[in-house]
């Protein structure tokens, strides 16, 4: 699996859920490593998986338990969107 540039995730709507599932692979970890990190059911890690969107304080201990600021993410579509008009909206879906 190759990393994004910069560019081709201004390009695109952030879908949370799939990338930090990404990185959880990329890390080569399994998914009950993440839920014991988390503290929740490993049922709960395929449901976040398929998130759009997710509570803030959820992505914080998923930053910290992978090591990886998933903010960022945001951050670079949010630039986009302030030289863009009509931009995506960077979560489809509410919670």
């Amino acid at each position: 699996m190759t990393q994004k540039t910069k560019e081709e995730l201004e390009k695109e709507p952030v879908f949370i859920g799939k990338i930090i599932e990404e990185e959880l692979r990329r890390q080569e970890r399994s998914v009950t490593w993440l839920s014991r990190k988390i503290h929740c059911d490993r049922r709960n890690i395929y449901d976040i998986f398929s998130r759009a969107c997710i509570d803030t304080g959820l992505l914080y201990k998923l930053s910290v338990a992978l090591g990886t600021d998933f903010f960022v993410y945001f951050s670079a579509s949010l630039q986009m969107s302030d030289s863009q008009e009509n931009t995506p909206p960077m979560c489809f879906a509410q919670e």
